[in-house]
């Protein structure tokens, strides 16, 4: 394989603009590095791509040579499908160009992007893409995944919010799909993940906002039913502009958390309030009033604050992994399952985070977009986060325990995004009844599973023992 990479280099470097990074020489080392530290591979050859013409050079000649080949944005990916051992990554950091249109409010966004990237650019103008909560995430995996964060109750999911994809297939041809051209791939693309192609630019539509009210508050363990069974209750009825997001987890030991409360079972709340500031009141204070009232904070924060607020818990480097599903409604059994479960965390940085979904993201068809169940508004994903290597045993098998009592509840299907490497058997759930559809374009536009580094649709004629 390393004799390949050798060869992927050789066809590559007199016409390749960008960079050609192989083990040993400089820069390489920080290259293969992405963000899940479970993750660690040894590509042979990174192609860090400057444009279109580069990204189409490194599809024909890893094609040619039938090469393992990772797609690399931010590196986000939770299954670690942004890199590989011995084969091609092709590196799509150089590529970050951010476009806006003020009056039209659409952005032209490039493939490479983090989401602070087109944060920055469109709050220059007041206007803001809805997507994910961590700046130093990869915009295209996050958005052909799907794309949940604070806003997906106001504006919809990232992919809802695309209305052109220009990407290179298999092929290496150039292709363009909206709503009139490429349906099929057009409906894909919003929620199909990486099966289809390389994504080189989005065509994005913004919406206004700059500033948002944000409400924190912690509840101590005895009172965490209680909260649950307020949200379930709220967010059903509530409008669009509350976003509440509720994680359970062990309190950190900081100066901002009261000191009955440090290092101890807590549920974390955070909302958003999205509308005239003037309104928010009744909202939040039934939320708040089921929290520790030392640990309450509301105040208003820019739009660029409120999307790195985060970024420090989810550094690059340490070891993740998840679990997701979906329920209809989050019963009285369930609730008790996830009080019991948080007394139990391995991890002071892992936790349960439960979000509701409906709202603007609700109002999409099922069968407009390939992206799974809209149907089901409680979203769960269990995310363990921890540093020593030593304690892979304890988080995984604690997060697949806690998975395996309370899937019976759940709803069939699951979000990609929230996918470790380990669930292939779950991706026909995450599209369920789209699966066919799913299936016939990737078999139009990947045939040979080239593009199988991700939560893979394989094609007709592809089974899973050749690819």
């Amino acid at each position: 394989m390393l004799e390949a990479s050798e060869e992927v280099y050789s066809s590559l470097r007199r016409q390749f603009k960008g960079d050609l990074l192989r083990p040993g020489e400089y820069g390489y080392e920080d290259a293969r590095t992405i963000w899940n530290g479970m993750c660690v591979r040894t590509p042979g050859l990174i192609a860090r791509c400057a444009d279109v013409s580069d990204v189409q050079s490194a599809i024909r000649s890893a094609r040619a040579l039938r090469i393992p080949t990772a797609v690399r944005c931010g590196g986000h990916s939770l299954a670690g499908f942004s890199t590989c051992d011995h084969g091609l990554v092709i590196d799509l950091s150089r590529m970050r160009q951010v476009t806006v249109d003020p009056e039209a409010r659409r952005a032209r966004v490039a493939g490479g992007c983090l989401l602070g990237s087109i944060d920055t650019a469109t709050q220059k103008a007041g206007l803001v893409f809805p997507s994910g909560v961590v700046s130093h995430t990869g915009a295209s995996g996050l958005i052909l995944g799907g794309g949940t964060g604070w806003l997906t109750r106001r504006f919809g999911l990232s992919c809802d919010n695309v209305e052109r994809f220009t990407l290179v297939t298999a092929d290496s041809s150039i292709v363009h799909a909206d709503s009139k051209e490429n349906q099929d791939l057009y409906w894909a693309l919003r929620g199909g993940g990486g099966n289809f192609g390389v994504v080189t630019e989005f065509e994005v539509r913004l919406h206004p906002l700059t500033a948002v009210v944000l409400a924190e508050g912690l509840t101590p363990q005895t009172d965490i039913r209680g909260l649950l069974e307020c949200w379930r209750d709220v967010m059903a009825e509530a409008p669009h502009d509350l976003k509440w997001n509720i994680d359970l987890r062990l309190a950190p030991d900081t100066e901002r958390v009261p000191v009955d409360l440090r290092g101890r079972p807590v549920a974390s709340s955070s909302l958003i309030w999205t509308g005239d500031p003037e309104t928010r009141g009744p909202y939040l204070q039934c939320a708040l009033s089921k929290c520790s009232p030392d640990s309450v904070s509301i105040r208003n924060v820019s739009f660029l604050n409120l999307q790195t607020m985060a970024d420090s818990a989810f550094p690059h480097g340490r070891r993740y992994y998840t679990k997701s599903g979906y329920f209809t409604r989050l019963s009285d059994s369930t609730i008790d399952c996830l009080v019991e479960a948080v007394a139990t965390i391995p991890s002071s940085e892992t936790q349960i985070e439960l979000a509701y979904l409906g709202g603007a993201a609700a109002r999409i068809a099922a069968n407009e977009t390939a992206f799974g169940d809209r149907s089901a508004p409680f979203i769960m994903n269990l995310l363990a986060n921890w540093s020593d290597a030593s304690a892979d045993g304890a988080n995984i098998s604690w997060i697949r325990g806690l998975f395996d009592k309370l899937r019976p509840a759940m709803k069939p299907g699951v979000y990609i995004n929230f996918m470790s490497g380990d669930e292939q058997e779950r991706v026909p759930e995450a599209y369920h009844e789209r699966w066919d559809r799913m299936v016939a374009v990737k078999t139009q536009y990947d045939p040979d599973n080239f593009f199988r580094l991700n939560q893979n649709v394989l094609p007709r004629k592809v089974t899973a023992g050749n690819s």
